[in-house]
Order: structure tokens, then C-alpha cells, then sequence
């Protein structure tokens, strides 16, 4: 079966070549249109079939794998930063504080869609402006929802999370892996 990965994100292929499969890489590139009547639970599914929809529709008979994923602060969605300035804004925000990140999984098989999400709260410790400089200065929040990657060079300011590592990665994997076999056996 062919498997097609609907992402860019270079931390999706790591985690899903983890797994073993062999896949595709097809990046959607349809606009993400965000509904804000939407829990966040619901936001991130959304995104995830928009995402898997547009490459399954250009590649039927594939399973296709769409996964999106958003920073929650007191409700509201942190994207990824604009530049350098807004990146040290949401690291001074997410300062001291716990955060919870979403992620949406869909997974699209000969017509039959899945689709579910991980919520994980993550805790952030006191971070000085010394460190933000430090961080910003490595270029790693740039390309990432909240402004950090936790696998990376972020990983010092976080003492603990509740839920799933591999979300706040950007991929659940046990998430993934449960939504896998009720996709093929059907």
C-alpha cells in the first residue's frame, strides 16, 4: 500500500520513518482556514483532513496521513512566529506558565476518513531575556507553533509535560498507530 505523508515538516517524516513505513512525502498547500466557533480539539482535526484531503484527492487508492498542530496559551492559538520579535513575545508569554499543544491526525484510505487529536499540557519554566536572545539566536523557534521545538535546543526550558512527547513533536504517534489498522481492515 502506497502511504503518502500531506507535510513539509521535517519532524513528521523523522517521527513516521520511526514507525518503520515507507512513505511518500506530499506537502498540501491549500490555505488553513481557521473556524474560531472550533474547540481546539476540533481546530486541529479540521486542519488535518483539509490537509489530507488535498493530496487523497490527487492520489486515490494511497493512505493519506495530514497532521496539524497548534499552541494553546489561556485558550488562544499561538502560531508560528513571524519573525524574530514575535517569537520572543510568545517565549516571554509562555514564560513560567503551562501551555497545552494540539495536534490533529487524519488519515484518509479509499474513501474513508479518520480523523482524532492528542492534547498534551506542557510546562515551561522562568526563562530570562538572556535565554530568549539565546534561543531566538538559533534560528529553532522560527518554523514552529509557540515558538520552540522541544526536541531541540527548547528542551531546556521545559521541566515536565502531561500527556504525549510525540505530539508536542507534531505527530501522536500512538494516536497515529491506533488509526492505521481501522483505516486498512475496512
Amino acid at each position: 500500500m502506497n502511504i503518502i505523508l500531506a507535510s513539509k515538516s521535517p519532524r513528521r517524516r523523522e517521527l513516521l520513518t520511526m514507525l518503520g513505513l515507507e512513505f511518500d512525502v506530499i506537502p498540501a498547500v491549500g490555505e488553513e482556514n481557521v473556524d474560531e466557533s472550533l474547540t481546539p480539539g476540533e481546530t486541529v482535526m479540521s486542519l488535518a483532513l483539509g490537509k489530507a484531503r488535498e493530496i487523497a484527492e490527487q492520489h486515490p487508492g494511497s493512505l493519506v496521513i495530514g497532521s496539524d498542530t497548534l499552541v494553546y496559551l489561556d485558550g488562544k492559538p499561538m502560531g508560528k512566529p513571524s519573525d524574530e520579535a514575535e517569537a520572543a513575545n510568545m517565549l516571554r508569554q509562555l514564560s513560567g506558565r503551562v501551555h497545552q499543544v494540539f495536534t490533529g491526525v487524519a488519515v484518509i484510505h479509499e474513501g474513508v476518513e479518520k480523523a482524532d487529536f492528542e492534547k498534551t499540557d506542557v510546562q515551561f519554566r522562568e526563562l530570562t531575556e538572556e535565554e530568549i536572545k539565546w534561543y531566538i539566536g538559533t534560528k529553532e523557534p522560527m518554523d514552529k507553533a509557540g515558538s520552540y521545538g522541544i526536541q531541540g535546543q527548547g528542551a531546556v526550558f521545559i521541566p515536565g509535560i502531561s500527556g504525549d512527547y510525540f505530539n508536542v513533536m507534531g505527530l501522536p504517534l500512538c494516536k497515529l498507530w491506533s488509526m492505521l489498522p481501522k483505516v486498512q481492515g475496512e
